[in-house]
């Protein structure tokens, strides 16, 4: 390999920056290369419409890909769940590295937890899976909230919470800790609450198909247990005919006996986003030792799902 800069597209939020600066870091690391960051303007950062008008699928993700084909950039970074279900065959995800915490979090005033929100709490959130959860949850437990659709960056989320015009926000754990913010959370939101997106906590690491070595490189980068589990994930979204912005929710997570890892569990929900009517499950098995296996599992649990009436509370389902 050369040794000239690799040139690293990035969206330019301070999220994406974040998370790019830290892959940048890694990838200098293993590759001995300098490594210098492109910032790229998306569709979805300059578009003030809702994520759930515009599609969601890929409008975080097409500028990117967009400069990768062009030759502009060497490689990029994604946050996964950006990312659309359909791989182009020109470009290849080389690496997605250790996952961070896949839980969303609570944000509210006066430090409050959410199940300590006063009644007619507004709760700020841009994903149509939150909503639905939020609203089902609530039902389930007698609280009585609003989720409020909002959009922007995390510090223009946040604002919405000190202004006083919401009275908290949920945003994903994984953003707050890249970008060092992780001390503003109120509450941390199980699982069993709240399902993250397909994919959330992962970063994707994408580049041209032809580019062996760059591959070969950035593998060193690669985590095989989270690569497993947002297949998992992903494919399950995809069997929905889904698309990123849709109301699912999905978590493949190992289980460990000890220090050995022994089955892998995925779970996922589908929702209306107002918390009446949701399709809710599991299944257990063997750790996919292979990526058509991690699919296969994601694809059967869509099945179950779509056969116990998914399909009819997601909405339009994806093209």
């Amino acid at each position: 390999m050369s040794t000239r800069a690799l040139r690293l597209g990035t969206r330019r939020s301070k999220l994406a920056m974040a998370q790019s600066g830290q892959v940048a870091d890694a990838v200098r690391r293993v590759t001995g290369r300098p490594v210098e960051l492109v910032e790229i303007t998306t569709y979805g950062d300059v578009s003030r419409e809702h994520l759930a008008q515009i599609g969601g699928t890929g409008v975080f993700v097409a500028a990117l890909r967009d400069a990768l084909l062009k030759g502009e950039v060497d490689f990029a970074v994604h946050s996964l769940k950006d990312l659309p279900t359909t791989q182009p065959e020109e470009l290849v995800l080389a690496a997605v590295p250790v996952r961070e915490d896949p839980r969303d979090v609570l944000v509210a005033r006066d430090a409050l937890k959410f199940t300590d929100l006063p009644r007619g709490s507004r709760i700020g959130t841009g994903s149509p899976r939150r909503m639905a959860q939020l609203n089902a949850y609530a039902r389930a437990h007698g609280l009585d909230i609003e989720t409020v659709p909002i959009r922007g960056n995390v510090d223009t989320r946040l604002g919405y919470v000190k202004g006083g015009e919401l009275d908290a926000v949920v945003l994903a754990a994984a953003g707050l800790s890249r970008m060092g913010r992780i001390d503003e959370v109120t509450d941390f939101l199980s699982i069993d609450t709240v399902l993250p997106a397909p994919g959330q906590g992962a970063l994707a690491i994408e580049c041209a198909a032809h580019d062996a070595d760059l591959i070969a490189a950035l593998g060193a980068l690669d985590d095989p247990f989270t690569r497993v589990a947002v297949s998992a994930e992903r494919s399950l979204l995809a069997a929905l005919e889904a698309g990123c912005s849709a109301p699912v929710g999905a978590l493949a997570d190992l289980l460990a006996d000890g220090q050995i890892v022994k089955e892998m569990r995925l779970r996922a929900v589908v929702g209306t986003t107002d918390g009446t009517r949701t399709v809710q499950l599991s299944t257990t098995g063997p750790v996919p030792e292979t990526h058509d296996r991690a699919m296969a599992l994601g694809r059967e649990l869509a099945a179950e799902m779509l056969a116990q009436g998914a399909a009819g509370l997601m909405g339009e389902r994806a093209q």
